[in-house]
């Protein structure tokens, strides 16, 4: 059973659909990358999935439970977090009491995780009392992500994690991804910077005019004439 499906989901704005029968599986310790042209509709599917969008029609689950339509602050409790692309810290409060916040949705004393979050993100542990907004643009991505990880998620979404990012800072982004994953959590990214997605990822789905027009598994995603794809010129499934 994956971590996180999503069945014919179609989605958007009052009554016009963004996205359309968007059909997805993220699997525990894998990260599944979106990707494609602007406007394809991948911020909006990410944003149905953890509820700030009402879908008009599908499924969603998470671990096989259901959660369609379940309000997006309930979310978090069935295992499911997000990070969205701006105005992701809480830029007053320092690193720690920022982790803290995190945890708010943890039951019980947060503490030994917050040490275990901090043992994976060293950046951060150096700079616990500092202020997130002192942060550079890098480190408060990573002060995001870690503090979505705070209630120990089966499922993480990043909304383009890496936008506005010097390469360097790309490279560490991508990394830590790489480390969430292997705490067996599923990652699924929404990714503009598409070399870097296929690098890194274990599955691709591109999204081109509202649909997943391809998807698989990233070695076969490299190997397709992705310009043309964009476009919706052709497609492998």
């Amino acid at each position: 059973m994956p971590a996180l499906r999503t069945e014919a989901v179609t989605a958007g704005y009052g009554r016009a659909a963004v996205i359309s029968d968007i059909t997805l599986a993220a699997e525990l310790g894998s990260v599944t990358t979106i990707i494609g042209p602007n406007g394809a509709g991948k911020s909006t599917f990410a944003k149905t999935v953890v509820g700030i969008l009402k879908p008009m029609s599908g499924r969603i689950a998470v671990n096989g439970v259901d959660i369609t339509g379940v309000p997006g602050h309930e979310i978090p409790r069935h295992g499911l977090v997000y990070v969205p692309q701006n105005d992701n810290v809480f830029k007053r409060l320092t690193v720690r009491e920022n982790l803290e916040v995190g945890g708010f949705a943890a039951k019980g004393d947060t503490s030994a995780r917050m040490a275990e979050i901090l043992e994976i993100f060293t950046d951060l542990a150096k700079a616990t009392e500092k202020k997130a907004g002192l942060l550079s643009g890098g480190q408060q991505n990573l002060l995001a992500i870690a503090r979505a990880l705070m209630v120990d998620p089966a499922v993480i979404i990043l909304d383009e994690p890496t936008a506005g990012l010097s390469p360097t800072y790309t490279d560490v982004v991508w990394d830590q991804i790489a480390r969430i994953s292997r705490l067996d959590t599923a990652v699924l990214v929404v990714e503009q910077n598409v070399e870097r997605a296929l690098k890194h990822s274990d599955y691709v789905h591109i999204f081109v005019a509202g649909r997943s027009h391809v998807h698989g598994p990233a070695g076969e995603i490299a190997a397709l004439d992705l310009p043309s794809i964009f476009l919706g010129r052709s497609h492998a499934n």
